[in-house]
């Protein structure tokens, strides 16, 4: 008994809070108006295929830089351009890249924070549901609760090796 009562006491200093908060249905409503409204704002944003993504010219920060530069020397002088080549539209990318570059920054960082907070939120709930599960299964208290408890701990069996390895003929 005394084992017994060290783990549970164990099992629930264990549970650290780290997020304790909640969203109300209008702040739900707000922040998802407020992505619909994002994507409104950007409807050119394309979707792309991994093969195109691979066979893509990547740009990183020294590119960045050399697209820069380029659009300097093209818009101070293009007549070493060939006639086929539209300045216009070179203008127009650098231009939408450079006003998407720090939405992209903003993004990133805001999507990292969720990510984090999904996975911290999501490991709270887990093992004070472990936590829960074994206080209802020790618990023997019947009332009921046998069968959903087995059915919550059907999550945990496992599939013996022998019952996967198909039959020798």
């Amino acid at each position: 008994y005394k084992r017994q009562v060290n783990y549970q006491r164990d099992c629930m200093s264990n549970l650290e809070n780290r997020v304790s908060a909640s969203l109300s249905q209008a702040d739900k409503d707000t922040v998802m108006a407020a992505l619909a409204t994002i994507k409104a704002k950007l409807p050119f944003l394309i979707d792309i295929t991994t093969s195109d993504r691979q066979n893509m010219l990547k740009m990183g920060d020294k590119s960045r830089a050399f697209v820069q530069k380029t659009m300097e020397l093209v818009n101070q002088n293009d007549s070493f351009l060939p006639r086929a080549f539209v300045v216009e539209e070179m203008q127009k990318d650098v231009q939408l890249l450079n006003d998407l570059y720090p939405m992209l920054q903003a993004l990133n960082q805001l999507q990292e924070l969720v990510d984090d907070t999904v996975m911290v939120v999501g490991s709270e709930a887990y093992a004070s549901a472990l936590v829960a599960y074994k206080y209802a299964k020790d618990s023997g208290l019947g009332a009921g609760l046998d069968g959903v408890v087995d059915d919550i701990g059907r999550r945990f069996v496992r599939k013996s090796k022998k019952a996967e390895e198909p039959p020798k003929v």
